[in-house]
């Protein structure tokens, strides 16, 4: 184990509902063994697992075992170090539907308090379907099971909501059992390593400020692009689409970060502030100009990596008949002082030719061209390019003099690559954002106003596309960069599409 000075936070008991679902054994727990090899988690905590199955303690640290073996960023657990770990680790078979079966988690925590003569923060996981959160809480509530207003905190993971209205009252049936700052609504891309880095890279360095506004920047593209199709989750998917899925979080997320203002300091609330007047300058969509802001796609078959794959509408629990989207793009403006008329670009999308995610800061053209006309001499613009995955890396492109008797202009990067500039192996995003949860701290995470302000912004194209059914689905075959309209929304403007290097 490695030994830091982090100072830890106080004792904490961990339930997870959904205890043995595909995020716990794939998230969840591979975080919480990490943090615990790194010595961040209390020297006191307990995890305790539940599910509606029979199983021991035992069975269940094997089911969990092989999931961190076959997902942590670490690899396989060591022997002597598992054993330190699971030793917190037991499973309570419960009906979470059933207030009854809540009596157990009391007696439960009842125990290990008692045990270590000591208060501890009590932290509820909803690892489980979105229909459930309503679910838990008001069988938390109706237990008596313990909900201390300062300690107690519970985890509701996306989607929040599937529209607007649905939103709202999930949060207002939490906000009776549980104050805001009890409610962690996780977004794991804010969790990633480099979106995180995208505060620190704007706000402590002088020379981005003066450069990040509408006098500098042309325009912004934000893309989240997978090769994979929708796996084993066609009948959530289909009922679902890429733009609740993706972009009504995790993308638009992503653009506040790019456009919020400065916070006076790194308070949680003064920084979801921020974001909150990021989403309330967007600018509103009308079911008039649908068709020129937004392009939806749905991918045909195709071949892959040398595999051939089935289309949307043939994938497993699909609708054969499906409207569904599985590609999704966007123009944005956020109308204030800093960003008026620079238009914000987001896509995202299932089987495209790669899986990227990644942000493209355009800058503009220098005002005036001191070079001559000569193809090969016209300085290109400035680009920042934030690369979140497959890579981590921050580049900024610049233009420099290539070596030799005449003045040609050529391409040069800045990088900052973590791969090969840190030491520190970056930590996954669950595992920020748990870390974060023990120790209470919410920047991380989405307040109740965010997320409606959220649904808000897309709504108006939601249910456009929910009640106009598109005649060419299937309209970009598998392994290709989506629908040709696509690249027409974008290219209107006089743009095109950034790719990271290396692809088609």
């Amino acid at each position: 184990m490695v030994k830091t000075s982090y100072k830890k936070s106080n004792p904490a008991i961990l339930i997870i509902f959904g205890g043995t679902g595909d995020l716990s054994k794939r998230k969840i727990i591979p975080a919480l063994y990490n943090l615990f090899l790194e010595d961040r988690l209390p020297d006191k905590f307990a995890i305790i697992g539940t599910s509606r199955g029979k199983l021991t303690d035992e069975k269940y640290r094997t089911v969990l075992l092989n999931g961190i073996n076959e997902f942590s960023r670490r690899g396989k657990a060591q022997k002597e170090d598992w054993a330190k770990f699971s030793a917190n680790i037991t499973y309570e078979s419960a009906d979470i539907k059933d207030p009854v079966s809540y009596k157990k988690f009391a007696s439960n925590i009842e125990a290990l308090k008692s045990e270590w003569k000591v208060d501890a923060s009590l932290l509820y996981y909803c690892a489980v379907s979105p229909d459930l959160f309503c679910t838990i809480a008001e069988n938390i509530s109706q237990s008596k099971i313990e909900n201390n207003k300062d300690t107690t905190r519970i985890i509701i993971e996306k989607p929040f909501g599937r529209d607007l209205e649905s939103a709202k009252s999930l949060n207002k049936k939490l906000l009776t059992i549980f104050d805001e700052k009890q409610i962690y609504r996780i977004d794991h891309y804010l969790g990633k390593e480099v979106v995180q880095n995208i505060m620190a890279f704007r706000f402590a360095n002088a020379i981005m400020e003066p450069l990040w506004n509408r006098n500098h920047i042309e325009h912004v593209q934000i893309s989240v692009t997978e090769q994979i199709g929708v796996e084993d989750r066609g009948n959530y998917f289909d009922n679902a689409g890429i733009l609740r899925d993706m972009i009504q979080n995790h993308l638009l997320q992503l653009l506040c970060i790019i456009a919020m203002e400065p916070p006076i300091n790194f308070n949680a609330d003064l920084v979801r502030d921020r974001k909150v007047e990021v989403l309330k300058a967007m600018r509103k969509i009308v079911p008039g100009m649908i068709d020129t802001i937004a392009v939806r796609g749905q991918y045909g078959p195709g071949w892959v990596e040398g595999k051939e794959v089935p289309g949307y509408r043939e994938e497993k629990d699909v609708n054969p008949a499906s409207n569904t989207e599985t590609y999704a793009a966007m123009k944005f403006y956020v109308d204030n002082w800093r960003w008026q008329g620079v238009p914000f670009y987001l896509r995202t999308g299932k089987r495209l030719f790669k899986s990227a995610s990644h942000i493209t800061i355009q800058f503009k053209e220098v005002p005036h061209n001191m070079f001559n006309n000569q193809e090969r001499n016209i300085p290109k613009q400035n680009r920042l390019i934030i690369s979140i995955q497959p890579d981590m890396a921050i580049s900024f492109q610049l233009e420099s003099k290539t070596p030799g008797l005449e003045m040609t202009l050529n391409t040069v990067d800045m990088i900052f690559d973590y791969a090969g500039k840190t030491r520190v192996d970056a930590p996954e995003a669950y595992e920020t954002l748990l870390l974060d949860v023990i120790s209470g701290d919410q920047t991380l995470f989405m307040r109740a106003d965010q997320v409606e302000i959220a649904w808000e912004v897309i709504m108006p194209v939601l249910d456009y596309w929910e009640n106009t059914k598109m005649a060419n689905f299937p309209n970009y075959p598998a392994d290709s960069w989506g629908p040709e309209n696509a690249e027409a929304l974008i290219a209107k403007d006089g743009y095109h599409w950034f790719n990271l290097p290396d692809t088609k």
